[in-house]
């Protein structure tokens, strides 16, 4: 079952801030509350800019360079086995990093889809990205929001009122999930690509996490697309640099897809966001042509959720996701998300994200985030052993 609810909660760090402000911590700080990258990039970065410097000069095409678009093309051809299904001039534009995309695509959705209905909606997990919800907020749309039954389990699709899918314009999903890290199979996309194709909305897939996960790699939209019947119609996937590569700073990546709605969408782009500079295209291609830094990043996190595993499993039960890089901590028996947040930056100052800030009220007043702590597992293996026992502590 849906609900709506108001997902524009606010941004979780000011809000943490504000929660943490007068609380004064008796450790020196470690902080894991962001999901920024701390892992060596690959070596080649500053080389590869300095020698395209000279397109700094010049303004890039809105479509991307022809060797963007073949070099991301060849990345997810090769990723998903997508053959001659896959057309990558017209698939494919270049972002400034996902995010821009997830906001930006939402308008591009109601005006594409130009539904003709008094208020177009659009679906969001609950947990959820911020961004989806200020997408959501510039489309003058309807937020509905599609909470997890449990912890790990996916939203149920046949549950959706076919009234709501008739008004829905786009659908927002991340798999590996954040915070959850819950990845969804090849049969759950498809469903959903089926609902899409029959009541007429995109599928806004948010794969940032893709190449961030413990044994298999996590199943695609365009994956499940092209297996469901060879055709990327009403799918839209995104992804970026900053997780698989180290790069947050660079603010690069894609949006890929349905050609029609890509078309679209980079016409949109044309008068509303900035192009990605030359360079920075430039760099995309090498790195997307380069697996070994991308294993390499998986070890050091997967490194890491061993460590958490040993340490942490005898408080919390298994603490390992099947994807992305977060711990999705379950402290009810402490108090909840707020209560423990401020006992561990005030005992051992650990800095930790509340659940509830990264999640909305449902209308039955309930906050599915509200018993869970969210940590980014960014800082070194010893840096991390040390917040792991700073929470044992603490809690245990």
């Amino acid at each position: 079952m849906t609900t709506q609810s108001d997902s524009s909660g606010g941004n979780p760090f000011q809000r943490l801030r504000e929660l943490l402000k007068d609380i004064e911590p008796s450790q020196s700080p470690i902080t894991l509350t962001i999901g920024e990258p701390k892992h060596t990039p690959p070596h080649y970065v500053a080389e590869v800019l300095k020698k395209n410097e000279e397109g700094f000069r010049k303004y890039p095409p809105i479509h991307g360079t022809p060797s963007f678009r073949k070099a991301i093309g060849s990345w997810l051809n090769e990723r998903y086995n997508l053959e001659e299904c896959f057309d990558t001039e017209t698939s494919i534009i270049p972002l400034n990093g996902s995010r821009e995309g997830l906001v930006f695509g939402c308008v591009s959705a109601k005006d594409y889809l130009n539904k003709n209905v008094p208020m177009p909606a659009a679906i969001l997990p609950n947990p959820y990205y911020q961004s989806y919800g200020a997408g959501i907020h510039m489309a003058g749309a309807e937020a509905v929001l599609l909470p997890e039954p449990t912890d790990g389990e996916l939203p149920c699709l046949k549950a959706l009122d076919p009234a709501l899918l008739d008004r829905t314009i786009a659908f927002y999903f991340a798999s590996p999930a954040n915070p959850q890290g819950t990845v969804a199979p090849l049969e759950y996309w498809q469903e959903l690509i089926k609902l899409a194709r029959k009541h007429n909305f995109i599928v806004f897939a948010d794969e940032c996490y893709s190449e961030i996960y413990r044994d298999t790699p996590p199943a695609g939209i365009l994956q499940a697309a092209k297996e469901l019947d060879g055709s990327f119609k009403n799918v839209v996937t995104f992804n970026s640099l900053s997780k698989r590569s180290n790069l947050p700073g660079i603010r690069c990546g894609f949006a890929a897809g349905d050609p029609d709605f890509i078309q679209f969408f980079a016409h949109f782009r044309n008068v509303a966001a900035p192009q990605v500079p030359l360079p920075i295209q430039a760099l995309a291609e090498e790195l997307f042509s380069d697996e070994a830094h991308v294993v390499e990043n998986r070890r050091l996190y997967n490194e890491k959720y061993e460590l958490a595993e040993q340490m942490l499993s005898p408080l919390f039960g298994s603490v390992v996701r099947d994807g992305s890089f977060f711990l999705w901590l379950n402290v009810e028996k402490w108090g909840g998300d707020i209560k423990t947040t401020q006992l561990l930056w005030q005992k051992q100052g650990l800095k930790v994200l509340p659940g509830s800030y990264i999640a909305s009220q449902m209308p039955n007043g309930e906050n599915p985030g509200a018993n869970y702590i969210r940590l980014a597992l960014v800082e070194s293996l010893d840096v991390s052993r040390d917040a792991f026992q700073r929470i044992l502590n603490c809690l245990h």
